[in-house]
């Protein structure tokens, strides 16, 4: 069985395995963030960008870069790397605009 899936996974190792596992895990919180974006504007009939969308953008772009750092993928931790900066910066704003004003509404 073990042999299964470490060729599906193309893993040798229990190092690989684990750290492929982690990857998809970041995927995982990556993907999600669509989820509530799209159930947060079928809820609110208009396109919204919930704080969650941030957030998980920032929790799957963190594993992410963590995971193209471990495989030594420049092209994969450029990617990543810039994302954080934006997903921050948005959170950054976000947080700095209920603290002027905190009539505005947290989604």
């Amino acid at each position: 069985m073990r042999e299964v899936l470490w060729s599906a996974l193309h893993v040798q190792s229990w190092a690989e395995f684990y750290w492929v596992m982690i990857g998809l895990t970041g995927q995982l919180l990556f993907t999600a963030r669509f989820l509530v974006q799209w159930i947060a504007s079928e809820r609110e009939k208009r396109s919204v960008i919930p704080i969650a969308f941030w957030y998980f953008s920032l929790g799957g772009g963190l594993v992410l870069f963590s995971y193209a750092v471990w495989r030594m993928d420049p092209v994969f931790i450029l990617g990543q790397s810039m994302g954080l900066v934006i997903y921050t910066r948005n959170l950054w704003l976000i947080h700095a605009e209920q603290h002027r004003d905190p009539s505005v509404a947290r989604n």
